[in-house]
């Protein structure tokens, strides 16, 4: 098995609302079953993804527990390891909508993450949630301590974003077409 660099991930992110459960290295195992049968990770070696969990930090929240609000200031993404967390954007009434609602093996967060600007929506647990959380100094420090594994994420990361945007594409799709005719 591959050696880790010990490399000090970001001291427990002050989350007011969660409880720190401390670093996701501890729940290696928990965390392997949910990112496994991900396709995202389906070129991830074992070894990779223990030394992802070296730099991600686990936290709990409660049932109803708001994790981040919209317009918050955020750099950091979290994956939802066990739980449910509904998405909730305000619209153009500042009425609440869910946009979606996001299980294990889900991601939150990554636009900040990637562009450090306030968060694009709300996130609140409807039942016990743990979440392994990835910051963006964090994320810095993979790509220049263990380049090889930082590069995957990165480019995970470019999926994901990717993949959203498909999808909010196509969603909006019917709505340009009919302001178009």
């Amino acid at each position: 098995m591959a050696t880790h660099i010990d490399m000090p991930i970001t001291s427990a992110i002050v989350l007011p609302n969660l409880a720190y459960l401390g670093a996701a290295s501890n729940y290696l195992e928990e965390i392997y079953e949910v990112l496994g049968p991900l396709a995202l990770f389906e070129g991830f070696t074992p070894e990779e993804h223990s030394t992802l969990c070296d730099y991600m930090e686990c936290y709990a929240a409660d049932e109803g527990v708001t994790i981040f609000s919209e317009g918050e200031t955020g750099d950091f993404m979290m994956l939802v390891l066990t739980g449910s967390v509904n998405v909730i954007k305000h619209d153009k009434d500042s009425k609440e909508k869910v946009v979606s609602e996001v299980g294990p093996g889900g991601f939150l967060g990554e636009m900040s993450l990637v562009d450090g600007q306030p968060r694009f929506a709300s996130c609140v647990a409807t039942m016990p949630t743990d979440v392994a959380i990835l910051h963006r100094r964090d994320l810095a420090g993979m790509v220049s301590g263990q380049p090889q594994v930082g590069i995957k994420v990165l480019l995970l990361l470019l999926q994901l974003v990717t993949r959203r945007l498909r999808d909010a594409t196509t969603r909006m799709l019917p709505t340009i077409e009919s302001n178009w005719i």
